[in-house]
């Protein structure tokens, strides 16, 4: 059964020394993460001209096949979206954390590099990113200005004259197996966990807190909301990582300076 506090200076000594000392990390951020950044998350009702729009119908090969202007239309808009937003303390405390361990891996599900932008480097993108443009076709990347010109609505692949896509995985499809054996391997070698602003409901990236655990690694939640993990966890702070993570990065390495100082 988790440990129930409000926030990280409210953990208990074993708590602070156990992340302090430990040789690896691993973290998984959801969309909660994005979301105090201003970010809408996935399932979030839209606006405006996408309030008619089911996301989880829009995001999807079929949906691509059958209407490709529609689609490449919603991901511009999210994608000016997320080009206005900034990271949030909980991105700079991360930042922090991997400043401190020897071994870290921040694994996302987030595609919106907010993460590298608050200065993570070692980041794995699970579900790929939105910036970033590949070949429906052939899945050669490609180069950004070739998606970027509004009067193309459906840009081509140089290569092989295919449609270009977003870079991301949409619903239906896989995650790239390097990535996810990646993912994997951190969760199964860390000593200490986190999963962060996520709703452990997403497989197979809900999983990694249970492959972290059954590996012996401790296993920290921060979430403001209870979640089908919760229960599991060895801590579970029920907070805005904005909030939880400055101040447990405080607590643990006190000479660390502000996490927000980036």
């Amino acid at each position: 059964m988790a440990d129930q506090a409000g926030a990280a200076s409210g953990m208990p000594e074993s708590f602070i020394e156990a992340v302090r000392s430990a040789k690896s990390v691993a973290v998984l951020t959801g969309a909660g993460v994005s979301a105090e950044s201003g970010v809408p998350t996935f399932r979030d009702a839209q606006t405006g001209l996408w309030a008619r729009y089911d996301p989880q119908q829009l995001a999807t090969p079929e949906a691509f096949r059958a209407n490709p202007e529609l689609v490449w239309e919603w991901y511009r808009w999210r994608r000016e979206l997320v080009s206005k937003a900034q990271p949030n303390p909980g991105h700079f405390a991360l930042a922090a954390i991997e400043e401190k361990v020897s071994d870290f891996t921040l694994i996302t599900q987030n595609v919106d590099s907010l993460h590298r932008l608050a200065g993570s480097n070692n980041v794995v993108e699970v579900h790929g990113n939105i910036m970033k443009t590949c070949c429906f076709d052939c899945s050669a990347d490609a180069e950004e200005e070739d998606a970027s010109k509004a009067e193309v609505k459906v840009p081509r692949c140089q290569l092989c004259g295919g449609m270009l896509r977003p870079g991301v995985v949409w619903f239906g499809e896989s995650l790239v197996a390097d990535v996810l054996r990646t993912a994997t391997e951190a969760s199964q070698r860390c000593d200490v966990f986190f999963s962060i602003g996520t709703s452990s409901a997403v497989y197979p990236a809900a999983a990694l807190p249970f492959e972290a655990l059954t590996h012996g690694a401790m296993v920290i939640e921060i979430n403001p909301d209870k979640t089908p993990f919760t229960p599991r966890a060895t801590y579970s702070i029920q907070a805005p990582s904005g909030e939880a993570l400055p101040a447990l990065v405080e607590a643990i390495w006190p000479d660390a300076g502000s996490p927000n100082a980036h």
